[in-house]
């Protein structure tokens, strides 16, 4: 049965023999990419069946099954160093941290008592949508006023509680605009971005306004996730309205800079780095900055900066944050007999690496 709480919030109450069941407190949910969200699920049971006391000795959120297996997400690759559980009272939470696009999904609540087929899964469960920002460009009057344009920030689904936004012109905060609209008389040369406010670190991405040939710095990943001593690429496609000048990547946390060596410049050379960083530029308005051997102290926010006539890209918007993560063995399920013992061993990291990946033991 569903019961209609108010406009807005709903609770489905799944409804299980002998008072077994599950109740979501919400069914659909709504969450900005980079962001965190709760999914909360009650469950309950019989305390006693045919004198037996019950009790539960498993409780987990899945979104996967492994032939008839749910695949509890604790163990999931996907969401590794992301989930976390927080269960009492009959009260389960599923929290999932630097929310994805691929994260929408149906999430479902199951438990397992010690009773013969004592287990419940909660259904249908809960379905969450992760939605990131874009800037849309309207032009009102082409004729009459033709440099006003109206922008829109806008997301695939209604985010929760009426956020307020913020706005950025060439990476840069406008403190005068909170709306999820803008409208005024734009340059050509000039790029914005928005984000909701107090998550300024999932911005939309830059758009040109008038034309195409903007000031503006687009990166292909926001976070990437690289293995000690693996090699990593951080790339960016970038634009100018003038010739460009200079142009180069760095590091606010190490305060490195490292430029193309076709320029003038030469190859920052950090001892941190030294014989480790190389920038590529394979293609016009593309720049690459490759790291090898990484080591744990490399995981920085990494961003990429030009100089064109009298302009200078100084966004303060984020780049792309690398962490660079080391395997560790975890011991997930451990029984002892009386001539040996039978453990259950796992490769883990504190983040999901880039791609599927093949392990040596």
């Amino acid at each position: 049965s569903v019961i209609v709480v108010s406009d807005v919030l709903c609770v489905t109450v799944i409804q299980g023999q002998n008072d077994w069941g599950v109740t979501y407190s919400s069914t659909k949910l709504c969450a900005l990419k980079g962001s965190t969200v709760d999914i909360r699920g009650t469950y309950r049971y019989p305390s006693r069946i045919y004198g037996r006391d019950t009790t539960v000795e498993n409780t987990f959120w899945f979104t996967k099954v492994n032939g008839d297996v749910p695949v509890d997400l604790r163990t999931d690759s996907e969401y590794s160093g992301r989930v976390q559980y927080h269960c009492d009272n009959n009260i389960c939470t599923l929290r999932i941290t630097d929310l994805r696009e691929s994260d929408s999904a149906e999430y479902k609540f199951k438990f397992i008592t010690n009773q013969p087929g004592g287990s419940y899964t909660g259904l249908p469960g809960v379905t969450l949508l992760v939605t990131g920002l874009q800037v849309l460009v309207r032009i009102t009057h082409p004729t009459l006023y033709p440099t006003w344009r109206e922008l829109k920030c806008q997301s695939s689904c209604r985010l929760p509680d009426h956020p307020s936004y913020v706005w950025y012109k060439n990476g840069q905060k406008i403190p005068t605009k909170t709306s999820s609209s803008y409208s005024d008389y734009f340059y050509s040369a000039d790029s914005y971005s928005c984000a909701v406010k107090g998550h300024d670190d999932s911005p939309s991405p830059s758009v040109c306004v008038r034309d195409q040939s903007c000031n503006r710095v687009t990166y292909t990943d926001r976070s990437i996730c690289a293995s000690k001593g693996s090699s990593v690429d951080i790339s960016s496609t970038y634009n100018s309205h003038e010739t460009i000048r200079s142009k180069f990547w760095f590091s606010s946390e190490h305060s490195h800079q490292w430029q193309s060596p076709s320029q003038s410049e030469v190859l920052s050379e950090d001892f941190q780095y030294a014989g480790r960083v190389q920038v590529l530029e394979t293609e016009r308005g593309r720049s690459t900055l490759r790291i090898t051997d990484l080591r744990e102290s490399d995981s920085a926010q990494y961003r990429f900066k030009f100089t064109a006539g009298s302009f200078e890209w100084n966004s303060i918007l984020p780049g792309t944050a690398l962490t660079v993560t080391a395997l560790q063995v975890q011991v997930t399920r451990i029984k002892v007999y009386q001539s040996y013992t039978e453990a259950e061993l796992k490769c883990h990291s504190s983040c999901s690496p880039v791609g599927r990946l093949s392990y040596v033991w």
